[in-house]
């Protein structure tokens, strides 16, 4: 996460203290930081690591869509538990670093998302890009160009490539559409808002991970058949074997990007069933970080 100064500045001055309770609690903090990591996001990981060797040109419609779902998750619980892991070590040391995540995925608009996820860096544009600029307070059309000139810079921060233009111009043009009109009805709507989010989103993330741009083409054909009624015909039960091998990851994946969880063991965290419940999660991460590759942060490449 990124800390302003005045979020650490106490700390970093000799009034710091680390406190029993800190500690206890910034270790808890590490272990389910390291299990969403090494349990979920890796695991996930290999089924879009499997799609990617297949070749695009050769996986069905529900296969393709299967896999932009699992790069979401695996992108989610990578970087959320890399930052979890943070906010876990800094309270350990006597710092109150920001949380970085809250839910996204539970969101019913890409504006909302955009609250939820890196919440750290979106407030960093907010307040040294957006609010410079005006933000909001100087009519439609200019709060429209705000709007523009934090995600092209948002974009160009990920990466130079024609990819990262696309995915931030996506997510521009949901802004847009949202600022406009869309946003009042997703919100009163209890369903759609959440379909809407949770079909576009993962769009977005494959002109995020998917840097070749006719490589991304082909994929964003697969997702979308009717655009290209010459994408080829391709095995369409190829998606079974990998829902049998994944099913259960991926849902653990959906449940875990829930607040249920969370809620759970924050009612059980005092006791000993929350302590025994940290000692498994720790034990399974020990596990499959000793069986499993390197496999560094998703997050390292930006």
């Amino acid at each position: 996460p990124i800390a302003n100064y005045a979020d650490v500045r106490v700390a970093l001055g000799r009034e710091r203290t680390i406190k029993a309770r800190q500690l206890e609690e910034g270790m808890k903090l590490l272990i389910i930081g390291l299990a969403a990591k090494v349990v979920i996001a890796d695991r996930i990981g290999t089924l879009w690591n499997s799609i990617r060797m297949i070749g695009f040109d050769s996986i069905s419609t529900k296969l393709a869509w299967m896999g932009a779902f699992a790069y979401s998750l695996q992108l989610y619980f990578d970087f959320a538990g890399y930052s979890m892991m943070a906010v876990g070590l800094g309270k350990m040391l006597g710092f109150q670093i920001p949380v970085n995540f809250r839910f996204p995925y539970i969101s019913k608009s890409v504006t909302e998302f955009w609250r939820r996820w890196h919440i750290t860096l979106g407030r960093w544009f907010r307040d040294y890009v957006y609010i410079p600029l005006g933000g909001s307070r100087k009519g439609r059309l200019r709060t429209m160009f705000n709007l523009f000139a934090v995600w092209i810079l948002t974009a160009l921060w990920h990466g130079a490539g024609y990819n990262f233009l696309i995915w931030g111009g996506m997510l521009l043009g949901a802004l847009f559409l949202e600022k406009l009109f869309l946003l009042p009805f997703l919100q009163k709507s209890k369903v759609i808002g959440h379909v809407y989010l949770l079909l576009f989103v993962p769009v977005t993330w494959m002109a995020f991970t998917i840097t070749d741009v006719h490589q991304l083409g082909i994929y964003l054909t697969r997702m979308f058949p009717f655009v290209n009624a010459h994408t080829g015909m391709v095995n369409s039960m190829d998606y079974i074997k990998y829902l049998k091998d994944y099913d259960s990851l991926l849902a653990m994946g959906v449940l875990f990007a829930t607040p249920v969880p969370a809620v759970i063991y924050g009612r059980i965290k005092r006791g000993m069933l929350g302590t025994l419940a940290i000692a498994v999660i720790f034990a399974l991460s020990m596990y499959y970080l000793a069986v499993s590759a390197n496999n560094p942060f998703l997050y390292f490449n930006f």
